[in-house]
This record gives structure tokens, C-alpha cells and sequence, in this order.
């Protein structure tokens, strides 16, 4: 038991002494610095005008999905307000029922449903696109934003796709050092990544009848190779994440309260707030879905009050105070890749 209790303490104390990425990149030690990230613009008019607002409140970050209907018109729009932290959300997935987009390069049909479209789940393409086809796509959804004349100031991943698969991940990293765009890659701690990791595999296991208190939880296979990848990246040139947020889609309105704009706005404000409550030292990203709903987004996903909620949420000026109180930085993309050349500069 004594060799047991001495393993964990010089686990979490190297956790807690290793130095952050936040810190390599010139911040102080026990700095605590935040992108507040909207995903998907260009996904529809409705996800536009809610990222456009969310960027008026506390979100500074947002990244386009090349491939559909609405992504010309926010890109015309970074380029209007260059001051906009604007990359691209690397997409091949087209998860909705009836809307769907197809991809940019015609010679990938390992990315293509009998539909004509993306396919619906990031399984089905692990199990039917190669990763030649991948980053086929994902270089032709860059230089789409290049003809355009826009610069993006980084790349992540719709859905997670490109970290399906190591072949997938390798493509994506590739595609971002080849352009010199950093890529999005929590390499770091990972606190709040490994807590929902944690969290959604006792859900599971719950669901299926398994879980007993106490009992130990896996970590997934792509949390146990971070650290290696992290170091791959930087080393490449690119600056790397200590830690990733990705939960406000599945906060819901309590059983018994009526589903409206106002209570799902107050249940993310109190959930943001734990989470900064939580957060370690380091550079972490928040990633939120912001849409301002017509009468038209309920025909493309029932996720619309969730949405609306993450903009409200960002427009609460009690998460801008937390920060200002507890003195958590705020930072983009494009000042972490600024502050990695300076750090390549001096080496």
C-alpha cells in the first residue's frame, strides 16, 4: 500500500511541476489562459448570426466549415473584421438528416454516402475513407479559404474525425505544419479532457448496467498518446493546447423546469463557471455551438435551444467578470502562434 501511495504522489507531482505549454509560450508558471472557441460558422445563416453575436461577448475565437452553404458568407465577414481569431473546422462528416453538404474534392469516394453527401458518423468514415482521401479533403477545404484570400489563423476537427484514426491524426498534422497553420491539440494535462472522458464512460456504463462505484475507467486510447503528439507538434514549429473543454452540448434544463432560452442560458452560466473553478495552469480552449435560431434551424437540427444557450451564455457578463476576478488570462489562435515563432526566434 506504501509503494502504492508514493507511485500516485510522484505522478500528480510531476503533473503539477511539469512545465505548461502556456509557459513555454511566455506566460508565468501558474497562469491560467483561455480561448473561448465557437465551432461551426458557415454551418447555416443561423450559426453565422449566433457566432457573430457570441463573438460581441466573450467568445474570441471561432473556425469555418468549409464545405457548406453559409461558410462564403462568414469568411467575407473575418475579412471585413480582421481583428476575428478565424480558422477552419477540418470537416467530413455531414451529420444532419436533411441538410446535407458534400465534399470539395470530387475524388474521394471513400468519403461519400449513397446519398452523394459526407457520411453521418465519424465511424463510417474511420471504416471507409482512407487517409489519403482525408487529407485530400482537408488540403482542398484549406486552399478554399487561401482562393478566397483568407489566411486562417488555425485548423481543428468537426466531430473529432481526425483523431479517429492515427492515419487520420498524422494527415491533419501534416496538412497544418505544411502551411504553417497551427492545428488544434491538446498535448498537455488534459484535466478537464480526462474528467469527460471519465464522466462519458460511466454514463456508458450506467446505461449498460456495468458500473460499480469505485471502479477504475479506462483511459481511450487517444488521451494516453496526447502527450507524444503534443511534443511531435511543437516541435514542428506549432503551438499545442495544456487542455481542451468540449461539454456545453450536453448540459441540459433540470427535469421539471420548462425548456426555454432563459433557463438553458442560466444552466450553461453555472456550468462555465464550475468549469472555471476547475481550470489548471496552462492554455485551455472552451468550445461552444452559438446559433441565433429563425424559424428555419429546427428543420436542420433539434440542438437549437442548446446553441442558443452557449450564445447567451457568452453574452453573460458574469463569466467576463469571473475571469476578471480570478485573473484568467484570455488569449487566440492567432497570439499562440505569434508567441511559438518568437520562441523558435530565440532557440
Amino acid at each position: 500500500m506504501k509503494k502504492t501511495l508514493i507511485g500516485l504522489f510522484l505522478i500528480i507531482s510531476s503533473q503539477v511541476t511539469a512545465q505548461t505549454y502556456a509557459e513555454r509560450l511566455g506566460w508565468e508558471a501558474d497562469d491560467k489562459v483561455i480561448i473561448m472557441h465557437v465551432d461551426d460558422a458557415g454551418m447555416s445563416y443561423d450559426s453565422n448570426q449566433g457566432t457573430i453575436r457570441a463573438l460581441e461577448g466573450l467568445a474570441n475565437s471561432v473556425s469555418v466549415m468549409m464545405p457548406c452553404p453559409w461558410a462564403a458568407s462568414f469568411i467575407r465577414y473575418a475579412q471585413e473584421n480582421p481583428e476575428i481569431d478565424a480558422g477552419l473546422h477540418l470537416t467530413l462528416t455531414s451529420e444532419w438528416k436533411d441538410y446535407r453538404w458534400e465534399p470539395l474534392t470530387g475524388q474521394v469516394p471513400g468519403l461519400i454516402d449513397r446519398e452523394g453527401a459526407m457520411w453521418h458518423r465519424v465511424e463510417q468514415v474511420a471504416s471507409h475513407a482512407s487517409a489519403d482521401e482525408v487529407e485530400a479533403e482537408i488540403r482542398a477545404q484549406v486552399e478554399r479559404a487561401l482562393g478566397m484570400g483568407y489566411q486562417p489563423t488555425h485548423l481543428d476537427s468537426h466531430m473529432g474525425t481526425l483523431f479517429a484514426t492515427e492515419q487520420f491524426l498524422e494527415r491533419y498534422i501534416k496538412v497544418g505544419t505544411e502551411y504553417g497553420i497551427p492545428v488544434m491539440l491538446p498535448g498537455g494535462h488534459n484535466t478537464l479532457l480526462r474528467q469527460q472522458y471519465r464522466d462519458e464512460a460511466i454514463r456508458a456504463l450506467k446505461k449498460a448496467g456495468k458500473y460499480q462505484e469505485g471502479m477504475g475507467v479506462p483511459v481511450p486510447e487517444v488521451l494516453g498518446r496526447a502527450e507524444a503528439v503534443g511534443k511531435m507538434v511543437w516541435e514542428a514549429g506549432l503551438p499545442v493546447l495544456d487542455d481542451l473543454h468540449n461539454t456545453s452540448g450536453g448540459w441540459r434544463v433540470p427535469k421539471g423546469q420548462e425548456r426555454t432560452a432563459e433557463n438553458i442560458k442560466e444552466v450553461k452560466v453555472q456550468e462555465f463557471l464550475k468549469a472555471f473553478e476547475q481550470l489548471q495552469p496552462g492554455v485551455t480552449m472552451f468550445i461552444v455551438h452559438c446559433t441565433d435560431p429563425t424559424e428555419v434551424f429546427p428543420h436542420i437540427s433539434g440542438s437549437g435551444l442548446s446553441r442558443e444557450g452557449d450564445m447567451l451564455a457568452m453574452l453573460d457578463p458574469r463569466l467576463e467578470q469571473y475571469l476578471k476576478d480570478h485573473h484568467i488570462k484570455m488569449t487566440t489562435w492567432r497570439e499562440l502562434k505569434q508567441r511559438r515563432d518568437r520562441v523558435t526566434a530565440k532557440q
